[in-house]
């Protein structure tokens, strides 16, 4: 959700910011622009696409060494080119970009309003560059001073990014609640949303955190301090992102190639906790907490989208084996019910991004309870990293499409592995059974691997349901989540209104909208409720509808009765979620394709959510 790239330092800034925002598009957005500081200040901005930017850009001699670019998700304001970033300030003299939401930016606005202020905007940014001019003017202070007095004015969440006329060789930076990242190369330095925009250029970055201030300088270098003005020493890591897994590597999308990643993602996730020699499983990054865990009265379990799901696996998962409680929430609805929670609970928050407004909100509430916080997400140094207890990373690497495919399996998987060990350590679980578990898992790359060779097979049942309005996705059990995935898979890429129901639900409403016309994908391999769900297709194919079912290779039974049938290898009926997701991936991919849809950026949604 937007975009924030910034350059001070010896090359065009341009070169620099232009390719920094394609990096950045998988994150949504519906308009872009940059600011160049050379003698002068220049804006140029547009709603559309970052090749629109371009386009703009090409009627222009570009040259200066300092600038920022942004890529905008509505918040307030349509897609227009004067609700794009950057804004400038009642002088033109300041320009800022900005990501997150100003809650109090009406009050605000306002008073400037009062003050003889116009806006040109919708916008709650321009509220923020017109207030820092503001307080410079009335305080007499300088930039910085100026932004930290500002700052220490709003409410809400922000990373922001600004840069003055009158200060040449200054950027300035901070962030509360939206994730920036600072780059330090060699007499140059560089601003971004995430590591994707600055990995070319150097491996040494500062994560801000919240409430932090970067004052970058060309002649001082950069230091960082606290709105409350206290001097911070920044803490420098080392970026570990291969630069080719930003590129497609001949795959047309990103989506289609992180689908086909997975085999090794899921590998990834299990290397170094998975040890078939020893038949264990060590996930080192909780395992200070393991007692705690065993020992919980209840676990609850946090996430949004696609983490919600997995969740939701996780659930059966670490009920089933280790006989542990457990409860899955929505992160954006848990801060707003006054939730029961106490310091015998453990809380654990799943994100892909580890950025997630909401789930780093849901983190804040259940802390000041006193609960145990454990993490599961994907990028290294994320804010939810660093708000937890501890946790476990997922390792699937860069996932740049905008409809989470590999973060899930291998988020499935990391709860797989906590299952597992909590089972074996508290003993809800037989030996034989838990060494057949282990087997199998460590077999499901292998699994994924034949399933990804039912491609063809699957982009010609995609030519049948393209055209199609409506999709009904049933499963039981453990596979209920995998049905509500795939609907939100083919729902988010394709536009086609998709819902996941449990299969044993549909008599209870869902089949009053089964007719000829109404495709129904069923999770049908030969494990848990066989027969229940056979009993399911059965109805659907009474009233009409079109059956595409997942079935168990060598199953003659279900495939007599489907319209189509797409097989996967056989597996322990709670590993079958890690398979199953896999080919409702790949129908949703192909219907979005064939309809014409932008696969890696689907309309209205974000990457990374960072606002509520």
């Amino acid at each position: 959700m937007c975009g924030i790239v910034g350059y001070i330092g010896y090359r065009n800034a341009t070169e620099v910011l232009i390719p920094g925002l394609k990096r950045l598009e998988y994150r949504g957005y519906d308009s872009a622009g940059i600011a160049l500081l050379n003698g002068q200040l220049s804006v140029y901005k547009t709603a559309g696409k970052v090749a629109d930017l371009e386009g703009l850009l090409g009627h222009y001699e570009l040259e200066g060494t300092l600038g920022i670019a942004h890529t905008r998700w509505a918040t307030h304001g349509e897609p227009t080119d004067a609700n794009a970033h950057p804004h400038i300030s009642k002088s033109g003299k300041l320009a800022i970009i900005h990501n997150g939401i100003i809650e109090n930016y009406a009050v605000l606005k306002e008073e400037l309003i009062s003050r003889g202020y116009v806006f040109v905007s919708e916008t709650d940014t321009e509220v923020l560059v017109h207030l820092i001019e503001d307080v410079k003017a009335n305080e007499g202070c300088d930039l910085v001073e100026a932004v930290r007095i500002a700052l220490g004015q709003v409410t809400g969440a922000y990373a922001i990014a600004l840069i003055s006329e009158n200060d040449p060789d200054l950027l300035i930076a901070a962030r509360k609640g939206s994730p920036l990242v600072l780059g330090i190369g060699e007499g140059e330095y560089f601003l971004a949303s995430d590591a994707a925009p600055i990995v070319e250029y150097t491996r040494q970055v500062v994560y801000l955190n919240d409430y932090e201030i970067a004052i970058v300088s060309r002649e001082h270098g950069y230091r960082i301090i606290t709105v409350s003005n206290a001097e911070k020493t920044p803490y420098i890591q080392t970026l570990e992102v291969n630069l080719n897994a930003l590129e497609k590597g001949g795959f047309p999308h990103f989506m289609l190639k992180e689908i086909f990643e997975q085999p090794r993602t899921i590998r990834d996730s299990m290397r170094g906790r998975l040890n078939m020699e020893q038949g264990s499983v060590l996930l080192g990054g909780i395992e200070e907490y393991t007692r705690k865990l065993l020992n919980a009265k209840r676990i609850i379990m946090i996430g949004c989208g696609t983490s919600w799901h997995a969740a939701l696996v996780g659930e059966y998962l670490i009920e089933e084996l280790a006989r542990i409680p457990v409860e899955v929430e929505y992160a954006s609805e848990f801060r707003y019910r006054n939730p029961l929670i106490s310091e015998d609970d453990m809380v654990i928050a799943i994100s892909q991004s580890g950025e997630t407004a909401d789930t780093l909100a849901a983190i804040e509430l259940a802390k000041s309870k006193g609960a145990t916080i454990l993490g599961i997400c994907n990028v290294v140094g994320s804010s939810i990293a660093r708000a937890t207890d501890a946790g476990s990373y997922t390792h699937a690497g860069p996932e740049i499409g905008v409809a989470s495919t590999k973060a899930f399996t291998s988020q499935v998987t990391i709860l797989t592995l906590m299952a597992l060990m909590l089972a074996e350590r508290k003993g809800t679980i037989a030996a034989s059974r838990y060494y057949r578990l282990l087997h199998e898992l460590n077999s499901v790359p292998e699994k994924i691997e034949k399933v990804l060779q039912s491609d063809a097979l699957i982009t010609e049942i995609a030519t049948h349901f393209n055209h199609k309005r409506n999709a009904l996705y049933l499963g039981r059990g453990i596979n209920f989540p995998v049905a509500l995935e795939g609907a939100l898979k083919l729902k988010e890429i394709s536009y086609i209104h998709a819902e996941g129901y449990p299969a044993a639900e549909m008599k209870h409403g869902p089949i009053a909208l089964i007719d000829d016309e109404m495709p129904v994908l069923v999770i049908a391999t030969r494990k848990g409720n066989y027969d229940k769900v056979i009993s399911n297709i059965q109805e659907v194919k009474a009233r009409k509808g079109k059956v595409i079912a997942v079935v168990s290779e060598g199953d003659e039974t279900v495939c007599s009765m489907a319209d189509y049938c797409i097989p996967v290898p056989e597996t322990d009926e709670m590993l079958v979620p890690l398979i199953a997701s896999v080919p409702l991936q790949l129908l949703a991919y192909h219907i979005a394709v064939l309809r014409g849809c932008n696969v890696d950026q689907p309309r209205n949604l974000a990457k990374s959510v960072t606002v509520e």
